[in-house]
């Protein structure tokens, strides 16, 4: 998308690297600081997905596996474990949902400032 708007549009594009009234001296610096800065966006909001993900399904891992292991000692127990477990189903579903809006609303909005 930096490129799409370097093509379409350079003066608005290049404007976004360079705040106004910066001192001469700090332009070389502040230009590669924001130039890093795009190209880390979309690595850092696909390394917060992927940790968010895995983390739900560790944790459904791990308490579908101590369900596994009750249910031949504690049988009631592992009942109650399996209730936990598909309530937690539930909230990595609605995690998941919202981790998808999240990911999508902040992927347009850094497409946006580009284009």
């Amino acid at each position: 998308t930096l490129l799409t708007g370097l093509r379409n549009q350079p003066s608005i594009s290049l404007g976004h690297l360079l705040p106004e009234g910066t001192p001469t001296l700090l332009i070389p610096a502040l230009i590669l600081i924001e130039t890093t800065s795009l190209l880390i966006r979309p690595l850092a909001l696909g390394v917060r997905l992927t940790a968010n993900l895995t983390a739900g399904h560790l944790l459904i891992q791990l308490i579908s596996t101590a369900t596994i292991a009750l249910i031949p000692t504690l049988p009631a127990a592992s009942l109650l474990t399996l209730l936990v477990l598909f309530l937690l189903t539930i909230l990595e579903v609605a995690v998941a949902i919202i981790q998808a809006y999240v990911f999508v609303l902040l992927l347009s909005l850094y497409l946006q400032e580009n284009i």
